[in-house]
């Protein structure tokens, strides 16, 4: 019996100092708050802003410039990277259209999210979880404020992707940036349909869905939620795009009035 419930129990791993360092630069510079090339405060001024020792600031840092984020110069300190900013810039300019962008990105993201969703089931702590919970509310908040989503949709995302405890699968996403939410009103990859409350309702039930399994520790119901997620989200593109089609083709065939 005893036995049992100690089976049952599960304590939450907290989060080393300089992973919280770290989540936040990250952040930061996904936000853009910090700018690629950009030079990086000290090591004292970063060790008077989060509170913590030198040896937890060189932690996060050593972490950073592993991940390929940010890179020490001898006697000069430690810079924002500019080559990843630039590469995806470039790349973005090759991708085509916006609806080929928003295509080609949901196609992406079904390669990375199906996978990290079923690792946040099985790997997150209580913080990460409840970091999962508080976008999925934030996205529900602002829904009835009839405010853009964008944002909170890409936190919640980006925060299952935290929840593996595999930097890259964060990276991956902020990346991608906006371009992996396209329906927020400021994305330049929005529509009108998008924008619309049913259209967004449906997305908070497809997330009500992956939150569910990960907080109940199902990996593959976690999984398959966020392909069904992602998979109706390339159908319903597809679909905006065919009707788009055929309105112009049943505009053009119209006899004009002149």
């Amino acid at each position: 019996m005893a036995t049992d419930i100690v089976g049952n129990l599960k304590v939450a791993r907290k989060p080393k100092l300089s992973e919280t360092v770290v989540d936040a630069i990250r952040e930061q510079l996904r936000s853009g708050m910090i700018q690629p090339g950009q030079k990086l405060p000290t090591e004292g001024q970063l060790t008077e802003a989060f509170g913590v020792s030198r040896t937890v600031i060189r932690e996060a840092l050593a972490t950073l410039a592993a991940s390929g984020l940010v890179e020490p110069r001898q006697g000069a300190g430690v810079f924002v990277v500019e080559q990843i900013s630039t590469a995806f810039g470039a790349l973005t300019s090759e991708m085509g259209t916006k609806d080929s962008i928003a295509l080609n990105v949901l196609e992406v993201r079904l390669a990375i999210e199906i996978e990290s969703a079923g690792l946040a089931a099985i790997r997150r702590n209580a913080a990460q979880e409840a970091a999962i919970q508080e976008a999925f509310f934030e996205f529900d908040d602002l829904l009835l404020k009839s405010e853009p989503t964008g944002p909170a949709d890409l936190a919640f995302h980006r925060a299952i992707a935290s929840a593996t405890n595999n930097p890259f699968y964060v990276e991956m996403l902020d990346v991608l940036g906006r371009r992996a939410i396209p329906c927020d009103v400021t994305s330049p990859w929005s529509t009108e349909i998008v924008q619309s409350d049913n259209y967004q309702r449906g997305l908070q039930r497809e997330h009500l869905a992956i939150l569910g399994a990960i907080s109940a520790g199902d990996a593959e119901t976690a999984r398959n939620a966020m392909r069904l997620h992602l998979t109706a989200s390339q159908k319903r593109y597809r679909e905006r795009l065919q009707a788009r089609q055929s309105f112009y083709k049943s505009a053009s065939a119209v006899p004009s009035n002149k």
